[in-house]
């Protein structure tokens, strides 16, 4: 238990039995009146975002989530397999669990795994990775980097959209948040 004084943003609330991530809050006193917190919370599970006024000094009930990093080893079925670097344990995560961080996701990747009563909650990756072009239609000539895109398909069977001067074969870093081609990997 902890009290609204104690918030802050990444700290996991359990409110309903559903588990909330403070992204924003701001302690509140007003002229008149008793201080408040105001707070924007987002459901771990659904990413619904949702704004809770808290009454100053009120009681939370906190969540504890651990935050490790991980080897993703393979696919089995609908499961991604990670293995937990120091305790060599391999756990399987669902598939509805990875969500679009599959289409970034290479084996032997590390990323940082949240769970909450050994049940994971979510998979985050670094805001960009390398990874290769698998295919893509050939530039033509005139194409300049100056041009419009193109769609090309990742080695990882994801499609983003690439400038037209790019060719298979090459090795170009991605958001991971957005899909967005940030530039070529020499």
């Amino acid at each position: 238990m902890a009290t609204t004084n104690d918030l802050k943003n990444g700290l996991v609330l359990n409110l309903d039995g559903q588990l909330w991530a403070v992204t924003a809050f701001q302690h509140v006193k007003p002229g008149k009146g008793g201080a408040f917190v105001r707070t924007t919370l987002k459901n771990v599970l659904t990413g619904k975002v949702v704004d809770k006024t808290f009454n100053a000094g009120t009681k939370v009930d906190t969540a504890t989530v651990d935050r490790r990093d991980m080897t993703y080893l393979y696919r089995d079925g609908t499961d991604f397999v990670f293995m937990d670097g120091d305790t060599y344990d391999q756990i399987p995560i669902a598939e509805s669990t990875v969500g679009d961080a599959a289409n970034y996701l290479l084996e032997n990747q590390t990323a940082m795994v949240a769970t909450h009563d050994g049940v994971p909650l979510y998979i985050e990756l670094p805001t960009s990775v390398e990874l290769i072009v698998a295919h893509t239609d050939p530039g033509l000539q005139g194409d300049r980097s100056t041009g419009g895109t193109k769609p090309a398909t990742l080695e990882t069977g994801a499609e983003i959209q690439v400038p037209l001067f790019l060719s298979t074969g090459e090795k170009v870093k991605v958001d991971t948040r957005d899909g967005r081609y940030l530039g070529r990997v020499s």
